[in-house]
């Protein structure tokens, strides 16, 4: 079980600690849902940082969805 344990990220070991017990579906339903939010919230404050910085626009937004950068195995 150590081994186990060392794998695990922080965040899975503390929030191992924190419900040592078992959760309604609603409540697991709830935190799993509280805990997409927070990471959406990180990524889209990320993504607001990124635009002001470069100073993107809605075209360069355009622009980098059409390349084409995959690479042929032919």
């Amino acid at each position: 079980m150590l081994a186990t344990i060392n794998k695990m990220s922080n965040l899975q070991l503390e929030l191992l600690k924190m419900f040592r017990y078992n959760l309604t579906e609603n409540q697991l339903t709830e935190l799993k849902d509280l805990l997409s939010k927070y990471f959406v919230d990180k990524v889209d404050s990320e993504m607001d940082k990124i635009w002001n910085e470069k100073e993107w626009s809605n075209s360069t937004m355009e622009s980098l969805a059409n390349q084409h950068t995959r690479i042929s195995h032919k």
